[in-house]
């Protein structure tokens, strides 16, 4: 029978979109350098967040340092074991958000612009 975790367990980070002002001091003040906010459009609050599982160590700083309360280190994720490199890359936000992300990441990585 598997033990639930323990309350006081920090593991993965959870960032809810909808409460996020945009100031990055979350990102500021990552010592691991785990976080990226990709501002979208701050005036229509349009954010991504990319968190880099595998470069994260677990301090709480971000979640301290979030004046508006939408970053967490949740209890329950902490099988965070994987088979690549890829599944330790996770992007937080909307849908379309993230596509338009990361279409202008591709494309500024291949030199194309983009369609605005």
């Amino acid at each position: 029978m598997r033990r639930a975790a323990p309350l006081q367990l920090r593991s993965e980070v959870v960032w809810n979109p909808e409460k996020c002002g945009g100031c990055q001091l979350c990102v500021k003040d990552c010592p691991a350098g785990a976080l990226e906010l990709i501002v979208i459009d701050k005036a229509a609050k349009k954010f991504v967040m990319k968190y880099d599982v595998d470069r994260c160590i677990y301090c709480a700083q971000c979640e301290k340092s979030c004046r508006f309360g939408c970053l967490e280190l949740v209890s329950d994720k902490w099988e965070l074991a994987a088979l690549n490199r890829g599944m330790y890359t996770v992007y937080y936000g909307k849908d379309e958000n993230i596509k338009s992300a990361l279409a202008a990441a591709a494309a500024a990585t291949s030199g194309i612009p983009t369609e605005s």
